[in-house]
């Protein structure tokens, strides 16, 4: 099956991923490739870190016993894994095997609700190309972005809840570019705001219904990669085209391709919420979506859903 709209099209890779017996994702919170195009599927089951190689052939598991709540993972340019706990309130940093390397904040502490101070449920990690300072979005329960070096000490935030230039409601998922620019996805101003990395506001993107993923693909044109959840109210349930998509944009910020149906579905190439966003060397592209918490645990009984995607670039 072929999908794409627009420059770009995939081939969905139905059924990807090997689990081994007894596995199971429940959801997959976050997905991040390293630098040999093995995959490293961030999940919400007893399995927090599930690795497989680029033909989906398991690889190994780790992380268990470790995770309060499973929100984001990066994969830094020494492919360090860097996973965002947003239930412990904690950011750390390990191998590829899963050796612990560095934690960044309290276990399970968190600061002042709306306080500006790290951290209230922070919701994902970027770091720079160029310096490899790390940017942390502050998500669920504070309204700001810190800035890292690379050691883990803080160097300043920025931010402040609100719909101003500058200010974010619920900073879900965040990215830099070559340049070392900060792209942040402010989920319900339904924006993604562009910022210096002193945090000076630069410009917006809009056109984007609770962007909630966001990956950026250097490789392979420049290309960000955006996951639009649904409208999550009754009164325009039934209204088309509000997200439930990956939406894939130019430097620019011009849509380039989008994937996915006019409506919120299981099927090949349809999404439920698409959460975490990544690419391989060759340009394929892997979603992950937090589908049983949006729908499977409001099914009576509960069911877990289909949560991850590979689509293989075309064109």
């Amino acid at each position: 099956m072929t999908v794409g709209s627009g420059r770009l099209t995939y081939r969905v890779a139905e059924g990807w991923g090997n689990l081994p017996p007894g596995y199971r994702y429940l959801e997959a919170a976050g997905v991040a490739v390293d630098s040999k195009d093995n995959v490293y599927v961030f999940t919400r089951g007893e399995h927090p870190v599930i690795v497989f190689d680029r033909q989906g052939n398991f690889l190994r598991s780790w992380g268990e016993g470790l995770v309060g709540r499973a929100h984001a993972i990066t994969i830094g340019p020494e492919d360090e894994i860097w996973l965002t706990d947003d239930g412990n309130h904690t950011i750390r940093k390990f191998t590829t095997e899963g050796k612990l390397l560095m934690t960044i904040a309290g276990e399970g502490h968190p600061a002042p609700l709306q306080s500006g101070k790290p951290f209230n449920r922070p919701t994902h990690v970027a770091l720079c190309p160029r310096t490899g300072d790390l940017y942390i979005s502050d998500g669920y329960g504070n309204s700001r972005v810190h800035k890292y070096d690379p050691k883990g000490r803080h160097l300043f935030s920025w931010g402040g809840a609100g719909t101003d230039p500058g200010c974010f409601n619920l900073p879900h998922n965040i990215v830099t570019d070559a340049e070392g620019l900060v792209y942040v996805a402010d989920r319900e101003n339904h924006r993604i705001q562009i910022f210096d990395p002193k945090g000076q506001y630069l410009g917006q993107w809009n056109n984007l219904h609770r962007p909630c993923g966001l990956g950026y693909d250097d490789e392979n044109g420049g290309l960000f990669l955006v996951g639009e959840l649904g409208t999550g109210l009754e009164v325009n349930a039934a209204v088309a085209n509000l997200g439930n998509r990956v939406s894939i944009l130019s430097i620019k910020g011009e849509l380039v391709c989008r994937i996915g149906d006019r409506f919120a579905g299981e099927g090949p190439g349809q999404f439920i919420a698409p959460h975490g966003l990544a690419t391989d060397s060759r340009g394929d592209l892997y979603v992950a979506e937090v589908s049983y918490t949006i729908k499977g645990r409001r099914e009576n009984p509960p069911r877990e859903l289909r949560s991850l995607q590979k689509f293989t670039r075309v064109h």
